[in-house]
């Protein structure tokens, strides 16, 4: 299992005693393949480190879905809007196969903060939407959005079937594997 530091590592410099009440706040959870830990319409309210497996997150219009974003094991996974502003989420975030995650509600997380300064570092995790941004703010290509994501995430090549990805990256299925193909 990942410990304590291992999972604070990418948020900041923590002191053994800010390492216990970190554990203190969080809890283990498990997820079967299919498991739902965020329904559309409902508020997040925790943050999600991921010690094994992986999930998607996506918005369903009744006939589609569209993949929003691939989370993968040792990453922060939350829905920002919803988190932030405290209104009700318009993804849903699904186990792609059993997982198990680190949960640190908002609630936990303010405590953290009121306790010690050193847990205001969080606010690192809450800027994840950089890659996002630079996917689909900037007019990449197809081939140029596939070799951002591999170079970011990539795992993402190896856990996701193509047609996951396509959706991500907004581009057809088909153009997908034609890049793959040309790689």
């Amino acid at each position: 299992m990942i410990s304590a530091p291992e999972i604070l590592a990418s948020v900041g410099s923590f002191s053994s005693h800010d390492l216990l009440l970190f554990e203190e706040k969080c809890r283990l959870k498990k997820f079967r393949k299919n498991e739902l830990l965020l329904r559309q319409g409902e508020v997040c309210q925790s943050v999600y480190f991921i010690l094994s497996g992986s999930f998607f997150q996506f918005q369903f219009d009744g006939l589609v879905e569209t993949i929003v974003d691939l989370h993968l094991p040792k990453e922060w996974m939350y829905n920002q809007p919803s988190l932030i502003n405290q209104k009700p989420s318009d993804t849903t975030i699904k186990a792609f196969e059993d997982a198990e995650v680190m949960e640190l509600s908002l609630y936990h997380l303010h405590e953290l903060i009121a306790r010690s300064p050193s847990f205001l570092s969080f606010g690192r995790i809450f800027d994840q939407v950089n890659h996002r941004t630079y996917l689909f703010d900037n007019t990449l290509n197809p081939a140029q959005k596939y070799g951002y994501i591999k170079n970011a995430k990539p795992l993402v090549v190896q856990v996701f079937p193509v047609k996951m990805i396509a959706s991500y990256l907004k581009i057809a299925p088909e153009t997908l594997s034609r890049v793959r193909a040309n790689k």
